[in-house]
């Protein structure tokens, strides 16, 4: 098992601009400074991504995405809104683009300290950190058919383990640093076009996930997330695999009651997903099948819903299949207790970038 597992306080990238210390860690041990990256300004990549989630069964079920990012040519600044019930499943992605950020938004160097946030004429954006919460603000004019959106989401994070990956690639001063914190219980609303979508403690999750880094130019990535009550634990999981060389470690962990539990390579099995590359051969709304390389998280999933989008413009393109379903199967604890998840709302995507 790939297991190099990162437990004390060291600089994330060495004179050279490369990860010293490849591996995971259940906290931000490595610090991530902006000034130690030796690649251009316009390759560095930052962002804040929330996604909220309510699980009301097949006919009240909801989630907002929020992303503050800067990927040094552009940034994109984004909410969704979506509809995730089985019978009519609805979803509308808004962003505004800007040109060169290159670092003038100040995303904060570590996850824990500091304010993200975003101001234009149209859309206002923050999210704030203080001890034991998050708390996301936003205000988008016009955010779909004239209509505007507005939120207001606190995210209880007490003290847990989170997930932390420090991957480099085989390419000189190219690396990738996230954090992905799950199982963040949300109180807290949005409005959208005289309707009002609650979040409740007592049953309603955020993820966040953050990044810092410096890409190869060419990319394709699976990612999948998801959180739920499940008879009285707070359970929650991250599967994913496609960015740079994940020798010292893999992304995948389960999420019990704020422990993490560490697991190896996952497999996810898109019927028809015959090349890394293609994305529009895969039948991304029919039954996917997960699972790990020891036996310890075995899926199915049930798609409601494909968020997809694509962007092309010759030397930037982006083409992204995030699509939010339903899981059911067994997952298996470090000390052996099967958890078994069923119709877990949740998503996985397939993202192909090149910028």
């Amino acid at each position: 098992m790939r297991n190099n597992e990162i437990t004390a306080e060291q600089r994330l990238l060495n004179s050279d601009g490369e990860i010293e210390n490849p591996g995971w860690s259940r906290r931000q041990f490595q610090r991530y400074h902006r000034s130690d990256i030796k690649a251009p300004a316009y390759r560095i990549k930052e962002w804040d991504y929330y996604m909220v989630l309510h699980d009301g069964g097949d006919d009240d079920s909801y989630a907002v995405c929020f992303t503050i990012s800067d990927d040094g040519y552009v940034g994109l600044q984004s909410i969704s809104l979506l509809c995730l019930n089985k019978d009519n499943p609805w979803e509308h992605t808004e962003t505004v683009l800007n040109v060169f950020p290159m670092g003038r938004f100040k995303l904060p160097q570590d996850s824990s300290n500091g304010d993200t946030e975003y101001y234009d004429k149209r859309l206002k954006l923050r999210f704030r950190v203080s001890p034991g919460k998050r708390v996301i603000d936003a205000c988008f004019n016009n955010f779909y058919e004239g209509k505007r959106l507005r939120a207001h989401i606190v995210l209880e994070q007490p003290d847990m383990d989170t997930m932390v990956i420090a991957t480099p690639w085989d390419k000189k001063h190219c690396f990738y640093y996230n954090q992905k914190i799950n199982t963040m219980k949300a109180r807290g609303k949005v409005e959208y076009d005289g309707k009002l979508f609650t979040f409740s403690s007592d049953r309603d999750y955020g993820t966040l996930d953050w990044g810092r880094g410096v890409w190869t130019y060419d990319n394709t990535w699976y990612w999948g997330s998801g959180n739920a009550n499940v008879d009285g634990h707070d359970v929650g999981f991250n599967i994913g695999y496609g960015f740079g060389n994940t020798s010292a470690a893999t992304e995948n962990v389960i999420f019990y009651d704020g422990k993490v539990h560490k697991l190896d390579d996952i497999k996810i099995d898109i019927p028809n997903d015959i090349d890394l590359y293609d994305m529009d051969s895969p039948d991304y709304m029919k039954e996917w099948t997960i699972s790990e390389s020891n036996g310890r998280f075995e899926m199915t999933f049930t798609p409601i819903l494909d968020r997809s989008a694509k962007m092309d413009f010759k030397l930037i393109v982006s083409d992204q299949h995030q699509v939010f379903g339903r899981m059911s199967g067994k997952m298996i604890l470090d000390d052996n207790t099967e958890v078994e998840l069923k119709d877990v709302l949740c998503f996985i995507e397939k993202v192909h970038n090149k910028y």
